[in-house]
């Protein structure tokens, strides 16, 4: 019988020795060769029959035919990423055809985190079978043929089963338990004993002897097994191998570390299609509605010159495909829509950036193409992002890895066919890159949901500056939606429907377009004063994070700014920005507000908020740990600086200072002493301070700092997370916070109160400024300022308009009774739905 091997991804192929593991380069496991990947999924290199997945994701064995197994084993100590980064496409027991798809790699997760992404290829069970390989080192592609199988196998023989069974019990300490390097160094082991040793977990039994066996046995970190030896040396056998497993065989989990269940969700196994009626619950990327059909376009991907033509050569090539795809941006950002503009630019920097283009540059000198230098240092950018528990930074690596890809396509000479898609589609997708949302077609594409991705990326902003609704980290089985099913996408809900029926999709068709009116009303008075029907003022600002968002808010009728997150002026930066800089900005966004108020907060950063320019220690805690206005406190360089640029930017203009995270008085007067120093040395005026209430300590001291500080400004985000101990950063309880939640609302009435007590003002920055349902309730509660996002503040305007403070002041006194946050929001709908 003869069996062709054939590649299971592009890649480079090396021998088997090369391999930096012992267990697979010393032939522990097996022959085989070895591929360093240039594609991000594993297929199978011959027919046969799925044997086993790993846990951790990053594993597949495959039979062949009878005592022919083949394990395809991606990266090196890929087992301590827990599964993050691999989706397995296929399930034990399935039958495959060479080329199909077993397993997608998430590059991102993973390069940077390995000690290497080099798969090995090996023949784990193959006695009675020869390897011939046909190629030991170089370029190939997908389905050319690595070696040939011959033989006519053998039947399973059985090791010396004389004398009686012993047994020995151990409780398995290896941090990543019995994967493939320690069940390869067992089975070597094992042989060297005339006894035949089998492995129980549980019902299930393995011999030690297979290491394929042992990978399905699934035996992981502290699990209980049983070793049964029969043989001669029966009791020899088992002394070593229990010394062996029990000594931990270097891989003890260690005292500090922390070992994740795998966090992968395999998408043939564990996640289930959704079924007509099903709703997938997501997280709000851009507001609104749509109905439409899955839409999946298959992403081009250029072809990588993998062989390197000498160092000068490389360098030339990539400085050109630099200068091409800067002019190509440049052209882009001219013709695009602020936010685009925006995010173009931070674009252009990071193609102006030093350090990123050296250590390119830097790989072509160790003998990398221009196209895997460029790969290698992008991935690793965008991995370093990633580890970033802020998911606001951490989701700025899908801007590296877009980058990447553009420039691959630069150095190839070509343009990406774009995908032509069909009327109606909801664009359905694993990620997305900007580049990608920017060129959409927009009489076409109604809507976006993606498996991955977060709020607050480049691909949310732009949506939502294109007016496309998109929900965000809808889960794997989002991928298991058929093409051109029926979708319902229910952004402001945060939920996809699945295949509903024929009488919900006139419904949502007849909303959206009511909503379309009502949107149309509001631009259209938009520039008119933020007023309640009995003549109470309420203003309605805008958040910004960056200049280019300020023209546009106020052509949208914000009255003012009344959050500016000064951490995203200078997100992707390296080096603190200086007291210039920063006044530059400030300056400029004042301006562009034309006369309006500008409310700046301090840089609120932390461990769990970090800026590559300010590193902080790691915490057990970091959301209550060293973050907001302590950092400048205890760091005073920092805030200082930041300080004399606002006093600096405030001269002439209606600007005021917000603190955050403030939890107690002394912190308020600390600050207030720091920049009353300041404007002293400046010999300038000092703006107004107020206090932005995130803390349930600071919502129940309302009172205490309202009688030192000029305003407050309630952040709902954070003082929701804090007030139901539910992190907004962990999914298994993200979804359950709801601003609307009567104990958030109980907190923020508490606030308003203490506020009125002294006199002054209270408004709302976070999350629920923008939410509609809110609005009435807040501005019940004594809220006298909004401060939405900017595409919401017209809407917003519009509400505050229609409302008469009496009514919201009732509809408050109902909700703080309430026995839950949905309750609150149906209430509220019902309010608003009798609003004439």
């Amino acid at each position: 019988m003869v069996l062709d091997l054939r590649a299971p991804m592009d890649g480079w192929i090396s021998p088997l020795a090369e391999v930096p593991d012992d267990a697979f380069a010393g032939g522990l496991l097996g022959p085989g060769l070895a591929i360093d990947p240039l594609a991000d999924t594993v297929c199978a290199p011959a027919a046969g029959e799925v044997l086993a997945v790993h846990a951790a994701g990053h594993a597949v064995t495959l039979r062949l035919a009878p005592g022919l197994d083949v394990l395809l084993h991606f990266g090196l100590e890929t087992v301590r990423l827990g599964g993050e980064g691999f989706a397995p496409l296929v399930r034990v027991g399935q039958r495959v055809a060479a080329g199909d798809p077993l397993l997608r790699v998430d590059p991102g997760a993973v390069v940077g985190r390995a000690k290497s992404l080099v798969m090995p290829i090996i023949l784990i069970e193959a006695e009675g079978w020869q390897w011939q390989p046909a190629i030991s080192q170089g370029l190939v592609a997908k389905g050319d043929v690595l070696g040939r199988i011959t033989g006519a196998g053998v039947a399973e023989s059985g090791a010396e089963a004389s004398g009686e069974a012993l047994s020995r019990t151990l409780r398995v300490p290896l941090a990543h338990g019995l994967h493939a390097r320690p069940s390869a160094r067992l089975a070597a082991r094992a042989r060297e004993f005339a006894a035949r040793v089998q492995v129980e977990k549980g019902e299930a039994s393995a011999a030690i002897t297979s290491p394929s066996a042992m990978l399905r046995l699934g035996v992981g970190h502290g699990d209980t097994i049983r070793l049964l030896a029969h043989g001669s040396e029966a009791r020899e056998a088992l002394d070593a191998l229990s010394e062996m497993i029990a000594g931990g065989m270097g891989e003890f989990l260690a005292v500090s570390e922390t070992l994740a269940a795998p966090v992968i969700a395999p998408l043939a196994v564990a996640v289930s299609a959704p079924q007509p009626g099903d709703r997938l619950s997501g997280v709000t990327a851009a507001t609104g509605m749509a109905v439409g059909h899955v839409w999946r376009p298959r992403r081009a991907e250029p072809e990588l010159a993998a062989i390197s033509k000498g160092e000068a050569a490389e360098r030339a090539l990539l400085d050109e495909a630099l200068a091409s795809l800067r002019a190509a941006l440049t052209a882009q950002s001219e013709a695009g829509t602020p936010q685009q503009k925006a995010i173009l630019s931070a674009h252009l920097a990071l193609l102006d950036d030093e350090e990123l283009v050296g250590e390119a540059k830097a790989a072509i000198a160790a003998g990398a193409s221009a196209a895997m230098g460029w790969r290698k240092t992008l991935w690793a950018q965008a991995e370093a992002l990633r580890q970033l528990p802020d998911p606001r930074f951490a989701e700025r690596a899908g801007d590296l890895l877009d980058l990447e890809l553009r420039l691959q396509w630069q150095l190839c000479g070509e343009e990406p066919e774009a995908p032509l898609p069909p009327h109606g589609a909801i664009l359905v997708a694993e990620d997305l890159m900007p580049s990608e949302v920017a060129t959409l077609d927009l009489s076409r594409v109604v809507g976006l949901a993606t498996a991955r991705g977060g709020p607050t990326s480049h691909v949310a902003i732009i949506a939502a500056s294109r007016g496309l609704p998109a929900l965000v980290a809808l889960g794997e089985g989002l991928m298991l939606v058929s093409e051109g099913t029926p979708l319902v996408l229910d952004a402001d809900g945060c939920a996809l429907e699945i295949a509903p029926e024929a009488h919900r999709l006139v419904s949502v068709r007849a909303m959206i377009e009511a909503r379309a009116a009502r949107r149309a009303a509001a631009l259209a008075s938009a520039h008119e004063e933020g007023r309640t029907r009995d003549g109470t003022r309420i203003e309605v600002f805008a958040n910004l994070g960056k200049l280019s968002e300020a023209a546009p808010a106020v052509a949208g009728g914000a009255e003012g700014c009344g959050l500016l997150r000064t951490e995203f002026l200078f997100l992707d930066r390296q080096s603190a920005p200086d007291e210039d800089e920063q006044t530059a900005q400030y300056v400029a966004i004042a301006d562009a507000l034309e006369g309006r108020p500008l409310i700046i907060r301090l840089l609120d950063i932390g461990g769990d908020k970090p800026a590559p320019y300010l590193p902080i220690a790691p915490e057990e805690n970091p959301a209550m740990g060293l973050r907001g206005l302590r950092v400048g406190l205890a760091r005073p360089d920092v805030l200082v600086t930041q300080l004399r640029a606002i006093l600096r930017a405030a001269q002439g203009r209606r600007v005021k200072i917000m603190a955050p995270m403030v939890a107690r008085v002394c912190e308020l007067r600390e600050l207030q002493g720091v920049a009353a120093a300041q404007a002293a040395l400046l010999g300038v005026d000092l703006p107004e301070i107020g206090v932005m209430v995130e803390t349930p300590a600071a919502a129940v001291m309302a009172d205490a700092l309202a009688a030192q500080c000029a305003f407050l400004s309630i952040g709902t985000n954070d003082l929701t997370q804090y007030a139901l101990a539910m992190d907004r950063g962990n999914p298994a309880v993200a979804a359950g916070l709801d601003g609307l939640d009567p104990s958030v609302l109980r907190l923020i009435a508490q606030t308003c109160a203490g506020g009125a007590r002294h006199g002054k003002w209270v408004g709302v920055c976070g999350g629920l400024a923008s939410d509609p349902l809110a609005v009435p309730i807040l501005i019940g509660l004594g809220v006298g300022e909004l401060s939405a996002a900017p595409a919401m503040v017209a809407e917003i305007k519009a509400l505050v308009r229609s409302v008469d403070v009496a009514d919201c002041r009732s509809l408050a006194a109902r909700v703080l009774e309430a026995d839950g946050a949905a309750q609150v929001r149906a209430l509220a709908a019902e309010f608003i739905g009798g609003l004439a």
